[in-house]
């Protein structure tokens, strides 16, 4: 739940099991962190630590100083963002209708829209691993992530919200449009050292710390658990037909303690109907970059996988993700298929047009979503779809 308070806001990460015939339910809230002296032994919760059942979560106008508002509207059309890029990865944005077919589970649909270069309201979530396989880097993924929100934002149209995590989630700052805002709490991320690291990802014996559940968290990485809480809390609570949800990951990939499998966190995101993009960078002294699940994260969610070599790649990939977030094409259908089951449809866009399917355009999209229930809801529990 999004709680006022002062001080940083964190992110409880609560998986509650009900043992029953039915299923078991994963929820997560985020919590408030308490000023003063217990605020350490006050940060995100285990499951285990957890007795009953969570609040709602509470609108986020809510939030301290927040007054930025999206207008939410509702279609019973299905809406699939892609880009489109030639082979030197140069976006082309001269697609018309005609020239592509889109197939849900193989059927055909009929393209009611087809816009170009959508400029939509962006909501962005920006996730920044601090961990200690970050610790060499984060200072030039902190400049990066300001340069790019300072670019990216304009004034009364987009928001985002920062989001550090080690093995707990906290957020910094939730949805705001105020580019000040957003500098200051990326200012804020830092990577606090658990007790008896001597650097290099290296701990020793030390000091023994007030609680073996924090020095565990503080000293492990819960990468699925971020992107999952994320969907779920922030970009679920920011959904809108009329706004363009995007997750920012910036993490080396190796997780070590999420209690979220990396599929429910690709599910999550699909039903928030977010991009990840995924940045890959971490210290290539402990481990270097886990490119396969990057790839896939992003890849099942419509998104971009970047595996930027120094500081100059990393500006250059938030530079690409600039622009594929102006440069996109929108197609909207109404399903063909009727049926509120809350299943999991395949979407696949194809170029059928001779001519422009000469210049072997690679085109960037999700691929497939959720169906709705009948009571017009998302399902809440898994359903059928391939890893």
């Amino acid at each position: 739940m999004l709680i006022q308070g002062l001080g940083k806001l964190s992110l409880t990460l609560a998986l509650l099991v009900a043992v029953s015939l039915a299923a078991m339910i994963a929820n997560r809230s985020f919590a408030q962190t308490p000023a003063g002296a217990d605020a350490q032994k006050s940060r995100s919760r285990r499951a285990s630590e957890v007795a009953s059942p969570t609040p709602p979560v509470n609108p986020k106008e809510d939030l301290p100083g927040e007054t930025d508002d999206v207008v939410r509207v509702e279609t019973n059309l299905t809406n699939i963002f892609f880009t489109a890029a030639d082979s030197n990865k140069r976006f082309v944005n001269t697609l018309k209708k005609e020239n592509i077919r889109i197939t849900e589970d193989g059927q055909p649909q009929e393209i009611f829209t087809f816009l170009t270069n959508v400029d939509l309201p962006l909501s962005i979530g920006i996730l920044i691993d601090t961990s200690s396989s970050e610790e060499r880097t984060l200072p030039d993924e902190k400049a990066a992530a300001r340069s790019f929100l300072e670019a990216v934002m304009r004034p009364d149209k987009d928001e985002a919200a920062v989001v550090s995590f080690t093995g707990d989630v906290t957020l910094e700052q939730g949805f705001t449009g105020n580019v000040d805002r957003l500098r200051k709490a990326i200012d804020r991320v830092e990577f606090i050292p658990p007790s008896g690291y001597i650097g290099g990802g290296v701990v020793v014996g030390g000091t023994p710390p007030i609680s073996g559940s924090n020095q565990m968290l503080a000293g492990s990485t819960a990468i699925w658990d971020a992107v999952w809480a994320t969907s779920n809390e922030l970009l679920s609570d920011s959904a809108a037909e009329n706004t363009r949800r995007t997750i920012i990951l910036l993490t080396d990939g190796y997780d070590t303690i999420s209690q979220m499998k990396m599929s429910q966190a690709i599910e999550r995101a699909q039903k928030a109907d977010a991009l990840i993009y995924a940045i890959g960078i971490g210290d290539m002294y402990q481990g270097g970059v886990d490119a396969g699940s990057l790839k896939k994260i992003a890849e099942q969610t419509g998104g971009r996988a970047y595996f930027p070599r120094n500081e100059r790649e990393l500006r250059g990939a938030f530079a690409q993700i600039q622009t594929d977030l102006r440069e996109q094409y929108l197609v909207a259908y109404s399903p063909s298929n009727k049926t509120h089951d809350g299943a999991y449809r395949r979407i696949q866009i194809e170029v059928i047009d001779p001519e422009v399917r000469k210049q072997n355009l690679k085109l960037n999209y999700r691929p497939g979503y959720f169906a709705k229930t009948t009571d017009g809801s998302l399902p809440t529990r898994k359903r059928t779809q391939p890893d």
